[in-house]
């Protein structure tokens, strides 16, 4: 086959209707508008009220921020797409975006993984809990879930980029990721990058829970057990989206067809995550809802005058 080359990709229209886009481009803001005021509560809530300066809070401080970060690498394009009726994205622009993409999402396996071993400790070890996740311990864990997200980075973006590009310059997707973009190649094989995606799907988060349910199910009633294990409950239902949605995505059979399978499961993992995981984590959490009334005052006595 002939190699080209690539100087710009194009991305997929969403619909050729004009109307449509312009709806689907304001249906992506507000998407887009309600994941970053959500994100953006969770960290204010866990940086200004004293009583959230836990490790729980501190890991999901830390999610919220890469939340932000993840969607932000593909909406804004999606949206700007959208309202400019174009669908090219430049070589560059390409590979910065999937740079992007895969260091959030690497780091933020990172992240539900360090979630996932403070639910252990609690659970499995609670009288060693204080001094086991100290301030020093899950700094070194966002550090770790950090340098994760650039290795799974460097694996991802060099393996896919070093392939040979040849015919159709379409991606079947609304921004470039890593399946869409293996569909262009000449390359059949694609060994490196889905050993890092069975890597990133095992990396912790299976032995952590192991020990969490073997534990829970050793306690005598079923009250306790629920009670031990209601803590953990949401992070177990967003990793478990993130994790299965992504593998399915990144490890499924390619085909050189569009898919709406293709379509949906890339857009679950890269928007709707940094959506809901603020939602989950609000509703579940009495403390949070209690922190953001407290703010709500503050800020209302603050306008009134009355602060």
């Amino acid at each position: 086959m002939n190699q080209t080359v690539i100087m710009e990709f194009f991305l997929l229209r969403f619909t050729e209707n004009q109307m449509l886009l312009r709806l689907h481009a304001v249906f992506l803001f507000l998407i887009y508008l309600l994941a970053i005021m959500e994100n953006l509560i969770i960290m204010l809530l866990t940086i200004l009220d004293q009583h959230r300066h836990t490790p729980m809070y501190f890991f999901l401080r830390h999610l919220s921020f890469l939340d932000m970060c993840l969607i932000s690498a593909t909406v804004p394009k999606s949206i700007l797409n959208a309202i400019t009726f174009t669908d090219s994205i430049s070589f560059l622009g390409c590979v910065l975006q999937l740079f992007l993409v895969v260091l959030m999402s690497g780091s933020e396996i990172g992240i539900l993984t360090a979630m996932s071993y403070d639910c252990y400790i609690a659970i499995c070890r609670p009288l060693h809990y204080e001094a086991v996740m100290g301030k020093e311990v899950c700094v070194q864990l966002v550090l770790v879930s950090w340098l994760s997200g650039g290795v799974f980075r460097i694996l991802y973006s060099a393996g896919t980029f070093s392939l040979k590009f040849c015919g159709s310059t379409k991606i079947h997707q609304l921004f470039c990721d890593v399946p869409a973009l293996l569909k262009l190649t000449c390359s059949v094989e694609h060994a490196t990058i889905n050993v890092s995606v069975a890597i990133g799907v095992c990396y912790g988060f299976v032995v952590s829970y192991v020990h969490i349910f073997s534990t829970v199910l050793n306690i005598p009633t079923r009250q306790k057990q629920g009670k031990a294990f209601s803590p953990c409950l949401p992070h177990l239902i967003l990793v478990t989206t993130f994790l299965l949605t992504g593998t399915i995505a990144y490890l499924k059979t390619t085909s050189h067809e569009p898919s709406l399978l293709d379509l949906f499961m890339s857009m679950f993992y890269s928007v709707v995550p940094p959506t809901l995981n603020p939602v989950i984590y609000c509703l579940r959490s009495k403390d949070i809802k209690l922190a953001l009334v407290k703010v709500l005052w503050r800020l209302a006595d603050y306008f009134t005058g009355k602060y």
